[in-house]
């Protein structure tokens, strides 16, 4: 029985004297995007027609807690604002009293 021939057998790179062989397996590195300052940033409530305004003129919006920003990320991946929470849960009608108003 014989032996395939090497395919590295005519590999100018490869040494005579050798008797092992190296193989390169390439994949794609798959991260996502993360900017600086990202770990402090929050998703934060505003009017839904005023995100659509601001992606139409690209003029910024102003959150519930008074940030004024331009949107351009995903708001999923940040966790959600603190202060806007409370404001949003403090509009809501009958949120602590029992429904009663």
């Amino acid at each position: 029985m014989t032996l395939p021939p090497d395919p590295f057998e005519s590999d100018p790179m490869r040494r005579a004297d050798s008797g092992s062989s190296t193989a390169v397996i390439e994949r794609e590195e798959q991260r996502e995007l993360v900017e600086p300052g990202d770990a402090e940033r929050f998703s934060h409530y505003v009017r839904k027609e005023k995100i659509m305004e601001s992606a139409l003129s690209g003029e910024p919006v102003i959150a519930l807690c008074g940030k004024v920003w331009t949107p351009g990320r995903d708001p999923k991946k940040f966790p959600v604002c603190p202060a806007c929470k409370e404001i949003y849960e403090g509009l809501r009608p009958g949120k602590d009293d029992g429904g009663k108003k």
